[in-house]
């Protein structure tokens, strides 16, 4: 086994979670790992779920079509939509995803339902002032959390939330507690928060998904 190869580094990954779940005494199991696959072609889907790996994020819908016949075989495969979703793709986005994670606005979920399709989901909440993040504010969460319990077609399973990006884990924390008490108020179970630089962190403050690309497939090859 090469010390760079796909099941080495998901070893490591999956040590990692183990490690930070001893430190904030938590079962392990209560800590779900979503592969972040976007910008790597559908065989890195292929290489991770022959190593046992079934829940998959990607950004684009465009890119999850362009790769959707190749993974059609994987029967339990789940894709998630990480990335901002535009209202005129919400047909395609309920035909290629099990769950959508980034919902951020009540108009959103409504027109999410009305495609008919039961489809989990996640609302994004915006906690930076970085104006390239996408998601929520605070403050509108209360309608979207409405507009999801009373639709038919959508359950909504927990929050997600993107902190600006440092090299220094421990400056997540903040965010990540904040999306803590959010779900605690709200009483929403999950909370998908955690990349591959603070995921430990965000374990520590209640994670129960971490969105993982890096750690697991490299660094992204820019176009």
């Amino acid at each position: 086994m090469s010390p760079d190869s796909l099941a080495d580094r998901l070893a490591r990954v999956r040590e990692r979670i183990a490690n930070a779940c001893t430190r904030a005494h938590r079962d392990p199991a209560t800590v779900k790992l979503l592969a972040v696959t976007k910008v790597f072609g559908p065989e890195a889907i292929l290489d991770a779920y022959a190593l046992g790996l079934r829940e998959f994020g990607e950004n684009y819908v465009q890119e999850m079509e362009r790769k959707a016949s190749a993974v059609a075989d994987l029967k339990d495969a789940r894709f998630h939509l990480i990335g901002h979703l535009q209202s005129n793709k919400t047909k395609k986005a309920v035909q290629l995803f099990s769950s959508i994670d980034s919902i951020d606005s009540a108009k959103l979920a409504n027109r999410l339902d009305s495609e008919g399709k039961p489809t989990d989901a996640m609302i994004e909440v915006k906690l930076s002032h970085e104006e390239s993040k996408s998601g929520a504010d605070p403050a509108g969460l209360p309608a979207i959390v409405a507009a999801l319990r009373s639709s038919q077609h959508l359950k909504l399973t927990g929050l997600m939330t993107v902190p600006p990006w440092s090299e220094d884990a421990e400056l997540s924390r903040p965010y990540f507690a904040h999306l803590r008490a959010l779900a605690a108020e709200h009483g929403i179970a999950e909370l998908s928060m955690g990349m591959s630089n603070d995921m430990e962190v965000a374990i520590e403050e209640g994670a129960t998904w971490v969105r993982v690309g890096t750690a697991l497939f490299g660094r992204r090859k820019k176009p």
